[in-house]
């Protein structure tokens, strides 16, 4: 990265850690693989002022040519943490009952 980029993902992450709650500090093993394989952080859609300071890092990826999509679900796994601005699951295994790739 650039020194411009370091300092944008620097400062987005430092807003992020003081602006919304970590998961992990609430559940220390929310991201643990055995227990909670591919765990995975969601921002509810309400969480506006969340998703809109995600186009910083967007940028940044985009300038190494990686490429990334918007994904939204209303059901994207099994709900193992959830707070007023975001989720975090378990997805759902592609073929089981309800289950579907995202």
């Amino acid at each position: 990265m650039s020194d411009e980029q370091y300092r944008l993902w620097r400062a987005g992450n430092d807003w992020y850690d003081a602006n919304y709650t970590n998961p992990s500090h609430i559940d220390p093993t929310i991201y643990d693989h055995d227990l909670n394989p591919g765990a995975v952080a969601w921002f509810k859609a309400t969480a506006v002022h969340l998703i809109d300071r995600v186009e910083d890092y967007l940028e940044i990826l985009a300038a190494h040519d990686v490429s990334c999509v918007r994904v939204e679900s209303t059901n994207p796994g099994k709900i193992i943490y959830e707070d007023s601005e975001q989720v975090v699951v378990v997805p759902w295994e592609s073929g089981k009952p309800g289950g579907h790739e995202l």
